[in-house]
C-alpha cells in the first residue's frame, strides 16, 4: 500500500512514517499543501493522510482537488479540532474519514487499512492464488496450508501486488511505485533482486513468472 502523509509537524510526520513502514506500507511525506497536491497528482496513492491545517495550500483545498482528480484515493483527514461540526465539514469536503489529534497509532493503522480496502472494493480481505494465501491485515503468507513463509516487508508487498493483479503482468516500474517510496532510485535493480528472493522463499513449483521486456506475473 502506498500512503502519502501531508503533515507540517515534522516529528509527528516522521513518527507516523516509521510506524507505517514497519506495517509494510510505502510512505511519502509532504510538509505543506502545495507539495502534497503535486505528489498526489503524480503518484497514485492508496491513501492520503491529510492534516487539515497545512501551510501553503490549505488542507481543505488539497482535499477538494484530490477528491476531484484522484477519486480512487482514500482521504483520512487529521485535525486538532474534534468537534462534531469539524467532522461534518471535513467529510463534506470529500474526506472519507476523519481523525482528531491526538490519536492512537493502532487506530490510525486500522483506518488506513480500511480506506485501502475501500479503494479496491472487489478485492477480498485475504488474497489467494493457487495454493498461496496472503493475509494483508495479519501480514501472513502460507503455501499449501503449511507453516508461515517468512518474507521481508518488500517481498510481502511485491507478492501482494502480483496476486491482486489476478494474473495480469505488472511492470517493474509499477512495482517500484506501489511498494517502494519516492526515495528509491528509479534505475535500481532492487525489483529484480526482490523477485529472485521471493521465488526462492515461495518454493517449487515456481509461481512468479518473468515476462521479458514487460514485467512479472503470477503463473
Amino acid at each position: 500500500m502506498r500512503v502519502l502523509i501531508a503533515e507540517d509537524e515534522r516529528r509527528l510526520a516522521d513518527a507516523i512514517a516509521r510506524g507505517l513502514r514497519r506495517e509494510g506500507m510505502a510512505v511519502d511525506l509532504a510538509p505543506d499543501g502545495d507539495d502534497a497536491l503535486i505528489k498526489a497528482r503524480v503518484i497514485r496513492y492508496d491513501v492520503l493522510v491529510l492534516d487539515r491545517d497545512l501551510p501553503g495550500l490549505h488542507g481543505d483545498d488539497v482535499c477538494r482537488a484530490v477528491r476531484n482528480e484522484r477519486p480512487e484515493t482514500g482521504i483520512l483527514m487529521l485535525t486538532a479540532a474534534g468537534a462534531l461540526e469539524d467532522l461534518v465539514e471535513g467529510l463534506s469536503l470529500g474526506a472519507d474519514d476523519y481523525l482528531p489529534k491526538p490519536f492512537r497509532f493502532a487506530e490510525l493503522v486500522a483506518r488506513i487499512r480500511a480506506l485501502g480496502r475501500r479503494s479496491t472494493p472487489s478485492r477480498p480481505p485475504v488474497l489467494r492464488h493457487g495454493d498461496i494465501e496472503l493475509d494483508p491485515a495479519r501480514r501472513v503468507v502460507t503455501r499449501g496450508g503449511t507453516s508461515t513463509i517468512d518474507l521481508t516487508r518488500k517481498e510481502f508487498g511485491v507478492l501482494e501486488v502480483l496476486i491482486a493483479a489476478d494474473g495480469a503482468t505488472v511492470s517493474a516500474e509499477e512495482l517500484l511505485e506501489r511498494v517502494w517510496d519516492e526515495h528509491i532510485d528509479p534505475f535500481t535493480n532492487v525489483v529484480r533482486m526482490t523477485i529472485m528472493t521471493l521465488r526462492r522463499k515461495l518454493g517449487d513449483p515456481p509461481m512468479v513468472e518473468t515476462v521479458i521486456g514487460v514485467g512479472y506475473r503470477m503463473v
